[in-house]
């Protein structure tokens, strides 16, 4: 429940029309599903702007608007003037973060993050109530309406900040106020914005300066950018084996990758199964342990949430479609993601190897060079590869094939009519990796 005052307080808006005593339950920036007790925000978009709508909400009922530019409407209506629609949302939903004097961990890195979100929220769900971000809502606008919906039934948060321009992780962090913050790991992901790994390397790391207290930061100790940290205070680390540094607070050891699970031992002593080929997820759930133990609940309690964790759509899901066996890691693709997901498909048995391996965007000058590397890669992990988008296809050109086959396609549609020509019998499996643009999931449409 918000009053006209408190969105004043929170926004720094003016009131330039209505009265001043409204009061709503929420806020939304969707003219489609406002609701009549709820606030309009009217926020300028790449392809629309609320503005236009204005006089449509008001139609439904709405009784309060937050707007960046004078309006004409009627006097019953109250309009809270402010610079930045978008800012002001962000404004609320730090207002609203403010009312509830509860834990709110924040998880930032190159890969993983959504897995590492939706495992961390789903083992503390074992005991507590808990806020997280739906699917990938983890920008200015997606957290912001996370943060909205946190009343006093949750006991805490648990949210995915996202970046690909400077300043957006420190930003969503002052939004959200988190006292714990995870970094998975820093790798080559929207290099086009942030220049290189050292410029990953410090927008992740502001969430850790951002943080309030007490303060507490979980660190991939296997990661060299981040190692360099561990001996300040405050700080947990987890790694897998004996990493760059070998004295870690949750080491995973003793890896076995069988019949689609992977099996580890933390500390050498608890063990652990998830549903998944990815050993590379051992990571998220060190954090999840971690994180789990500053809360308190007990290892068997841990393990036994681990077990039954289901890994969100397109990371790494054995599926099987038209009688062929995939490998669904369709989400996104990045050098790291995709290093990754070869090393999960070197793992699994099976009588022939396909990958259909989509073009890693937002790469900058390097990316001729990156994808040079996948597609190195990939021929060392699949028998037949199939590409889709100019960058991969380019790569291959100067590509030593040996015995293993190459084609490359213009499209995902292209691709999967050329895998279906080639006939994957029921022993063989197909990896399908690519970044979120190239649509690889079109490839399942059998």
């Amino acid at each position: 429940m918000f009053k006209v005052e408190d969105l004043l307080k929170a926004t720094a808006g003016r009131l330039i029309s209505g009265p001043g005593g409204a009061q709503v339950k929420s806020v939304s920036i969707d003219s489609r599903a406002v609701k009549s007790a709820e606030a309009f925000i009217a926020i300028k978009g790449e392809r629309f702007d609320g503005h236009d709508f204005i006089r449509e909400v008001i139609k439904k009922g709405v009784k309060v608007i937050i707007a960046h530019r004078k309006l004409n409407v009627d006097k019953s209506v109250s309009v809270i003037l402010v610079k930045d629609t978008v800012k002001a949302l962000g404004d609320i939903a730090r207002f609203n973060r403010r009312r509830f004097n509860i834990p709110v961990i924040a998880v930032t890195g190159s890969n993983g993050k959504t897995t590492s979100k939706d495992m961390i929220a789903w083992v503390l769900g074992a005991k507590y109530k808990v806020l997280k971000n739906l699917g990938t809502k983890n920008n200015h606008i997606g957290l912001p309406q996370t943060l909205l919906g946190l009343d006093k039934t949750y006991d805490c948060a648990v949210l995915e900040i996202g970046t690909n321009h400077f300043g957006e992780v420190g930003y969503l962090a002052r939004i959200c106020e988190p006292n714990i913050g995870v970094v998975t790991n820093i790798g080559p992901s929207h290099l086009e914005f942030l220049k290189g790994l050292s410029g990953v390397y410090r927008e992740k790391y502001s969430l850790i300066k951002n943080l309030k207290r007490p303060r507490i930061a979980v660190l991939n100790s296997d990661d060299k950018f981040l190692a360099k940290h561990l001996k300040k205070k405050e700080k947990l680390s987890f790694n897998i084996g004996a990493g760059i540094n070998a004295v870690s607070d949750y080491r995973g050891a003793s890896l076995e990758v069988k019949n689609a699970k992977t099996r580890f031992v933390v500390n050498k002593k608890y063990k652990f199964t998830l549903n998944t080929s990815g050993s590379y997820n051992i990571h998220n759930a060190l954090q999840a342990i971690a994180i789990a133990r500053i809360f308190g609940l007990d290892y068997k309690v841990i393990a036994q949430r681990l077990k039954n964790f289901q890994f969100p759509k397109g990371r790494l899901n054995l599926i099987e479609v038209g009688g062929i066996r995939f490998i669904d890691d369709t989400y996104n693709s990045n050098p790291l993601s995709l290093k990754c997901a070869l090393e999960a498909l070197k793992g699994i048995r099976a009588s022939g190897k396909f990958m259909i391996m989509g073009d890693m965007l937002e790469l900058g000058k390097g990316s001729e060079e990156f994808h040079a590397g996948a597609v190195r890669l990939a021929l060392e992990a699949c028998d037949c590869l199939i590409t889709v988008g100019r960058h991969s296809r380019q790569a291959c050109k100067n590509i030593k094939s040996g015995n293993k086959k190459i084609f490359s396609c213009e499209n995902s549609t292209h691709a999967r009519e050329l895998l279906l020509g080639l006939k994957p019998g029921k022993g063989d499996i197909v990896l399908v990796k690519g970044s979120r643009a190239i649509k690889l999931e079109e490839v399942f449409k059998i």
